[in-house]
């Protein structure tokens, strides 16, 4: 009954952040009339391309917006968040590249394999954290802590402290755009992610598992629910995740970087959920809410620069615009909203019949 009446309130959970995205849309057509407007140019490979804000902030947010979908499955079936996922990302593009240069030549098939490989290694490391969280019963912050501190040197034990660079018109393809299509690859990557798990949301009961194991462990394992596997299974689509976000960096720059790929991605994943209006503590969850949060962040951040910002002081002006969008979003004041609003629908309701009663 409980997890219904949260489903049922799904959509309510948008309604945050659309009115986020709402003031920063009007927000930058008063400061900016053209600040949203579409151009075409052409690229150093003589392609035609999209430009302009919309289009940076789309493609931008792409590898933010990946990772916030697999963050709001472990958020939801763990109560907790992985504070790891940059950390990894650095892994799975060292992993990436180190096959690229094995197999010699940057060929289809070569790019297939790396990608297959580094997501499976990818894997292997999220189960390290999901054993830890579900298994052991490890709180999930403390539980990823320990990736988040080591595995940028386990990227460099891969490969080095070289900037590897990747010269190859298919790695451009992967990381920019594809030749005679002006959108930006990236983005097609996270419509593909999406309609991944919009399918297996579709045709398998992991939504209401999720969901179930979320909100009351113990009650969904007396309803044959495994909440061990549930758990295990949100930190594979997290590692998928965070593999997919890791190649797009590395063919984004054309070379790896441990040290700055998707470096302080995992905060902004976890406000995305928030801002998505998310529970952190687990249970209800709504992957368009955190793909919203990741663009609205996205926007913001552009906006900042926009307005001549110094990069020095832009996470300050994030971290206060977002602390007003997280807390407009919280229970205690969505709580005292609706009391509003019930009042005041029931004050209306009087007077409608006093109306009707006198006439």
């Amino acid at each position: 009954m409980r997890l219904g009446k949260k489903a049922s309130s799904g959509l309510g959970q948008l309604v945050i952040p659309l009115v986020a995205l709402a003031i920063l849309i009007v927000f930058n057509l008063f400061r900016d009339v053209g600040f949203f407007s579409i151009g075409i140019s052409v690229n150093n490979s003589g392609n035609k391309v999209l430009t302009g804000n919309l289009i940076s902030i789309i493609d931008s947010a792409s590898e933010l917006a990946i990772i916030a979908m697999g963050m709001t499955l472990v958020t939801a079936a763990c109560g907790g968040q992985d504070i790891s996922v940059g950390a990894v990302g650095a892994i799975s593009g060292a992993v990436f590249v180190k096959v690229l240069q094995g197999m010699g030549a940057i060929t289809v098939p070569t790019v297939i394999v790396g990608v297959i490989l580094c997501c499976l290694a990818t894997i292997a490391f999220k189960l390290f954290n999901g054993t830890l969280v579900s298994v052991f019963r490890v709180q999930p912050m403390i539980a990823t802590l320990i990736l988040f501190s080591c595995a940028r040197s386990i990227a460099y034990w891969i490969n080095g402290d070289a900037a590897v660079q990747l010269n190859s018109p298919i790695i451009s393809a992967i990381g920019k755009t594809l030749p005679g299509i002006p959108i930006p690859t990236p983005i097609f990557a996270v419509i593909l992610v999406g309609l991944l798990m919009f399918l297996i949301f579709k045709f398998t009961s992991l939504r209401l598992y999720t969901q179930s194991v979320g909100i009351n462990q113990g009650a969904a394992r007396l309803n044959g629910i495994n909440p061990t596997a549930i758990k295990l299974i949100s930190f594979v689509l997290l590692g998928i995740c965070v593999s997919v976000a890791g190649v797009i960096g590395v063919c984004r720059l054309g070379q790896l970087n441990h040290k700055t790929l998707l470096v302080d991605i995992e905060m902004d994943a976890i406000l995305a959920v928030a801002i998505g209006g998310n529970s952190l503590g687990g249970g209800r969850f709504r992957l368009s809410g955190s793909i919203l949060g990741a663009y609205i962040i996205q926007m913001l951040t552009t906006t900042l620069y926009a307005m001549k910002v110094a990069p020095v002081n832009v996470k300050a002006y994030k971290a206060i615009v977002i602390i007003i969008i997280v807390v407009a979003g919280s229970p205690v004041v969505k709580d005292w909203l609706t009391t509003r609003w019930n009042r005041l629908r029931a004050g209306s309701a009087r007077a409608n019949a006093q109306k009707e009663g006198v006439s």
